[in-house]
């Protein structure tokens, strides 16, 4: 849920920000300075809304658009048949999330929420806290880039701009350019459609460049950090089972989980996943080590069902299973578990562990379903053993693939490229995808008239009916995307 907190300073800010703009402006003595203070600066308050508009971009724009015009027009032009694609793509985007929504609504499959391309993201419920400030600047470049992307092609297609600017709604970030709506509606509905997709289609290239980085970061990265020996450890959740004296701390470099071998952060987390899915495995040990003075005991049944030794809750004892020797009996031992895993092969049954020297045998720890006894390799230090649900190690450690050279660098540099640039592609790509549906105050809306105009025209000559069309149209796509984030918010908030 969202913290408190959080909500707490932000209605406070806001209500601060609210009183000291009403006293203002209510003052006989400040209200005419203040007012002209707001104006010479281009502020503009609201509730909950605070607007800021400049024309110190204007001359940058323009020098933009005066580059290698036949490549401008090149460039604009294929940005409108990547938006006219983009908008029936995004109808169809819509649709299969809405279906797939109302699957969930009606099933406890978790795979199916996890298929869906669009998600309605809320801070502090399905957006960490601690990824809130990667969101609001990658949401913010986006921005940017969108409306860049418009100013230039207006500037291009002799539509002037009256200035650039950006805003705060609540918490989130935005920008816009206010452009002159007389030339806009002047001018042809070809050079309209240039315009109004030169934003989702500069967002769609954002994506595309934000992807690229990602792939090539450890090229860019190779003098300064080295990958591929393992993953390293940035973090690890206090309180967790791998946060004790013995387990893993920033700056350690994990090799491999039992003989999965680990060079990166995926390897890890395949060789979770395969261990949770695969039977415990065992360990070959001396028959000889199993002496009685190893707390052999009548095991006795869990709740679960699952047989355990070792009553003592002992932190360094573990109850293991085997095949006594030459019988078919099957015995259970409370013994030292690091004494008895420490230099020790994995097997599967006592046929594994025939080519050990003299005779060994196949230890199994037991457990209960689904809990799991894993060997962290971290070298040089000694393994780290943890038992446990897989999946609670995997949320407990942060790794990355980038081990720096020198020890002057930061651990969490690559991480922070890695992280903000996902988050530059998802949220590229969605300003892209929503903005493209054609819906009432989205880009879709004016790319949507400008497209009818353009090829209807010479076909409905009645003006009025292609607008009607075009209402109809806009309602729909409306409504699809009312739905897709009604239903969202509710399965994100409610279940």
């Amino acid at each position: 849920m969202i913290p408190v907190s959080l909500l707490v300073c932000v209605l406070a800010g806001w209500c601060a920000v609210y009183l000291a703009d009403t006293l203002l402006r209510s003052s006989p003595t400040h209200r005419i300075g203040y007012e002209s203070w707001l104006a010479r600066r281009g502020l503009m308050l609201s509730p909950f809304h605070v607007r800021w508009q400049t024309t110190i971009f204007n001359r940058l724009f323009a020098y933009c658009a005066r580059i290698h015009p036949r490549a401008l027009y090149l460039w604009f032009s294929s940005g409108l048949v990547f938006g006219v694609v983009a908008m029936l793509a995004s109808v169809v985007l819509l649709v299969k999330t809405l279906q797939q929504t109302l699957a969930q609504m009606t099933t406890d499959n978790p795979h199916i929420g996890a298929q869906q391309a669009l998600q309605v993201v809320v801070p502090g419920v399905n957006l960490p806290t601690s990824h809130l400030a990667y969101f609001f600047l990658a949401l913010l470049l986006s921005g940017v880039i969108h409306e860049l992307g418009h100013a230039v092609a207006a500037l291009r297609e002799q539509v002037r701009v009256n200035g650039f600017g950006m805003f705060v709604f609540v918490v989130y970030p935005g920008a816009f350019v206010d452009l002159f709506t007389t030339h806009l509606n002047i001018v042809s509905p070809a050079q309209q459609l240039r315009i109004f997709c030169a934003g989702v289609w500069h967002n769609f290239v954002l994506c595309v460049a934000a992807l690229a980085f990602l792939f090539l970061l450890p090229l860019f990265l190779f003098p300064l950090y080295s990958s591929g020996a393992g993953a390293l450890v940035t973090e690890v959740a206090q309180g967790s089972a791998a946060d004790w004296p013995r387990g893993l701390s920033a700056g350690d470099i994990v090799t491999a989980l039992e003989e999965c071998p680990v060079a990166g952060v995926e390897d890890w987390n395949s060789c979770l996943s395969q261990l949770s899915h695969t039977p415990q495995t065992g360990y070959c040990v001396p028959a000889a080590s199993l002496q009685p003075s190893w707390a052999h005991g009548r095991a006795f049944k869990r709740l679960d069902g699952t047989l355990d030794c070792c009553s003592n809750n002992s932190l360094t004892d573990l109850c293991f299973s085997y095949i006594k020797p030459h019988t078919a009996d099957r015995e259970y031992a409370c013994m030292p578990v690091r004494k008895m895993v420490t230099g020790s092969r994995v097997c599967r049954g006592d046929h594994d562990c025939n080519a050990d020297a003299g005779l060994a045998v196949c230890v199994t720890p037991s457990l209960q379903n689904q809990t799991r006894f894993i060997r962290v390799a971290h070298p040089p230090g000694t393994h780290m053993l943890f038992v446990g649900y897989p999946p609670h190690l995997q949320h407990a450690v942060s790794l990355t693939n980038f081990v720096p050279r020198f020890g002057f660098l930061h651990l969490d540099l690559p991480v922070f490229l890695e992280t903000f640039c996902k988050y530059v592609f998802s949220l590229s790509g969605a300003l892209a995808v929503v903005n493209s549906v054609p819906c009432f105050a989205l880009d879709g809306q004016w790319m949507l008239n400008a497209l009818l105009e353009a090829t209807l025209a010479g076909v409905v000559a009645d003006r009025q009916k292609r607008e009607l069309m075009g209402f109809f149209l806009l309602l729909a796509g409306s409504s699809l995307l009312a739905a897709n984030v009604a239903l969202g918010l509710w399965m994100v908030t409610a279940r």
